[in-house]
């Protein structure tokens, strides 16, 4: 416990679910995409697949995270041929 209030002092906060949840959605979805996209020789899908795996790493709001996801993924689906 005391690992945690201090981790806490530094600024350092563990994700909510709702992250962890959004994270992985997002990350399978760009994973999928990606292969798609390689296989299909399309680089843009392959480049939002890329983008979906990679950007929870860079955002820190679960908000944030559902915001970026759901225009990759209308990106995608767009690509994909939607």
């Amino acid at each position: 416990m005391e690992t945690l209030s201090a981790l806490q002092s530094l600024g350092l906060e563990l994700p909510s679910p709702a992250y962890i949840v959004g994270a992985i959605l997002f990350g399978t979805i760009g994973m999928a995409a990606y292969w798609h996209g390689k296989r299909s020789q399309q680089r843009n899908l392959r480049w939002l697949g890329w983008g979906l795996m990679l950007y929870p790493y860079a955002v820190s709001q679960t908000w944030v995270l559902y915001a970026v996801g759901v225009a990759l993924c209308a990106g995608v689906w767009w690509e994909w041929g939607g």
